[in-house]
């Protein structure tokens, strides 16, 4: 009998029905009234890779918070590996954690820039900090020097300036970000009376953020929320260059999400597709150059969370290569690139190995 997951939501499917025999049983004997044959269960199809599954869950392994590893196969939307470490008590961390998802975001971010008229080229303002109504951000420590000033936006997300980003807040509103955030997959939703064939957090984008809030929308914070499935979708639309829903459960018809108000359009994948290339060559992620095979498109991110001074942070990435999309999330760890990034090149490293195209 399923008591979780997937076995619990197909447990009728799985489990079939024994055989039943009702008897009327007397001083005359036994008297059969009637009786069923059995029934065999049947298979509930996944799209899971299984070297891929159990590698992911092998790298989580020792890893001690909430933690999660998404592929996905951006041609298909086909999820590959959905593994969620032990330190989410059981949870599945990769499918339904609900996180802020910090400069992972910035690329949705810079998706309705490029709507609100700028190209990757054109320059933006990249300052120590930035006051929006009276709060102060700033840029994470350490941040170059080299790519302060007048910059780029493909600078501006390739050294992830967060400065650049919320500085452009009254040129984007809230409902803009939403819009972007949803051509890339996240918070996508089915039509009324439908479900998602598996327990799905696509993620939430406020739309009537203003001030601080929508300041800080522009970063992946503040009202901003998405699980690692999302983000690895976000991740499989650049590389796709249309919106990607993750599938994992093969139905035989597969539920259609409604359609996002702008749909993502081939130019606009390939500006983010340059704009995810350029944080791996000249950015904040240059040590996946050392992964063999394609180009990689990567994105950093790290979100304060918590009271304690200073404040926890979830570590993330995010990348394509090929026909692969990846994120990964370390519920309390550094900074992205420090956490996160290491178990992204060990995971991209592996696929490059594991022959899972041919498998497919």
């Amino acid at each position: 009998v399923g008591t979780s997951g997937l076995q619990l939501a197909y447990d009728e499917q799985l489990r079939g029905a024994p055989a039943t025999t009702v008897m009327m049983t007397g001083t005359s004997g036994e008297v059969v009234l009637s009786e069923s044959a059995p029934v065999r269960g049947t298979d509930v199809a996944l799209t899971l890779d299984s070297a891929l599954q159990e590698y992911a869950e092998l790298r989580l392994a020792d890893v001690p918070s909430a933690s999660a590893i998404v592929m996905l196969q951006a041609s298909t939307g086909s999820v590959l590996a959905a593994a969620s470490g032990p330190g989410g008590a059981g949870m599945s961390t990769a499918t339904v954690g609900q996180y802020a998802p910090g400069s992972t975001f910035k690329i949705a971010t810079a998706l309705a820039l490029l709507r609100s008229g700028l190209t990757p080229d054109s320059p933006v303002e990249c300052t120590p900090t930035v006051t929006v109504n009276g709060r102060e951000f700033e840029n994470y420590p350490g941040y170059p020097s080299a790519s302060v000033g007048t910059i780029p936006l493909r600078e501006a997300i390739a050294a992830s300036c967060n400065t650049a980003l919320i500085a452009q807040h009254e040129n984007v509103s809230a409902a803009d970000i939403a819009n972007a955030a949803a051509s890339l997959g996240i918070g996508a939703a089915l039509p009324e009376g439908e479900k998602w064939p598996f327990a799905y957090y696509s993620g939430v984008v406020p739309t009537d953020a203003t001030g601080t809030a929508h300041a800080a929308s522009l970063i992946g914070q503040g009202g901003v929320l998405a699980s690692p499935l999302a983000m690895a979708g976000v991740a499989a639309s650049v590389g796709a260059g249309r919106t990607v829903t993750p599938t994992l459960v093969s139905v035989e018809t597969p539920p259609v999400p409604v359609a996002p108000v702008i749909p993502l359009t081939a130019e606009e994948a390939g500006a983010l597709q340059s704009l995810m290339f350029g944080v791996v060559e000249t950015g904040t992620s240059s040590f996946l150059q050392q992964v063999p095979g394609g180009q990689v498109g990567a994105k950093s991110g790290t979100a304060q969370f918590g009271t304690t001074d200073p404040p926890q942070t979830h570590a993330w990435m995010i990348a394509f290569q090929g026909d692969l999309a990846v994120a990964v999330l370390v519920e309390v760890g550094d900074y992205g690139t420090a956490t996160a990034g290491p178990i992204l090149q060990d995971v991209l490293n592996f696929a490059a190995s594991s022959g899972w195209e041919a498998r497919g």
